[in-house]
């Protein structure tokens, strides 16, 4: 499996992919479906470049910790750029499956679009229930890529693409498995929601306008599909745009247990 490096260049990328108005308001609905409340601890897993422990920080408050974890240094050195004036945070570089924080530390864990990306989930989850408090909760987003729907007039191209995009995550159909996952864990399911995101038009200021140039330029750098193929894919959703067909939506599914 090729993965894509998460550098510099990549956090800052992610930062303006992520601070589109669709992502904005899945990362506020996410917020809202944790709960999280004032005074809490809460251990976010794989922080990327900090905008939802940025989003947390100021609901928890002065009395309350956000932790997160990322393997990447670049992205932990983004998060606590952004998150500089919260002092109760705390990011360390590490892995989602050897959590570097003692056993019932935290009243909630999250994590958003990262362990799709990990192979021994069994590990994963059982390290979020040692760090839970017995009753803590968890909630995590992930994306079935099978979910996305790409207007477009020739299916056989885009599946061509979007099989070799999957070759960049370990399960690529992580939420179809989740549930049962977290329940062998030790973690009862309480919650499952789905937040879609949706584009009429590709440009700067949405989700898959970011998305679309990732996907291109990682396909045709990382896999065995040519340069040609992922090129002509982004022009024909460019000139769908410029024509006013253009549509996009894709399924984010969220799920929350509880440690029992």
């Amino acid at each position: 499996m090729s993965q894509i490096t998460f550098d510099e260049e990549t956090a800052r990328g992610l930062v303006r992919m992520y601070m589109t108005p669709d992502v904005v308001g899945q990362r506020a609905r996410f917020v809202q479906l944790t709960g999280v409340r004032p005074g809490e601890h809460v251990l976010d897993v794989g922080i990327g470049p900090g905008l939802l422990c940025a989003d947390m920080a100021p609901i928890v408050g002065e009395q309350g910790r956000i932790a997160g974890v990322d393997q990447s240094a670049a992205m932990i050195s983004v998060a606590r750029e952004r998150c500089a004036e919260f002092g109760w945070t705390d990011f360390r570089e590490s892995d989602a499956t050897e959590l570097p924080f003692e056993d019932a530390s935290f009243d909630l864990v999250t994590s958003t679009q990262v362990y799709e990306y990990v192979p021994d989930m069994a590990a994963a989850l059982s390290e979020v229930r040692r760090v839970l408090k017995p009753g803590g909760r968890v909630w995590i987003l992930d994306t079935d890529w099978d979910s996305v729907t790409w207007a477009t007039d020739d299916r056989a191209r885009m599946r061509q693409v979007m099989d070799a995009w999957d070759g960049h995550l370990f399960d690529p159909h992580l939420p179809s498995t989740l549930g049962a996952k977290l329940e062998t864990a030790g973690l009862r399911v309480t919650g499952v929601e789905v937040i879609p995101l949706v584009n009429t038009s590709l440009h700067g200021h949405c989700y898959s306008g970011g998305i679309l140039g990732a996907i291109q330029g990682y396909v045709a750098s990382q896999t065995d599909l040519s340069t040609e193929v992922a090129q002509a894919w982004a022009d024909e959703q460019r000139a769908r745009s410029a024509r006013g067909e253009y549509f996009f939506s894709i399924n984010r599914t969220c799920f929350g247990a509880v440690r029992l």
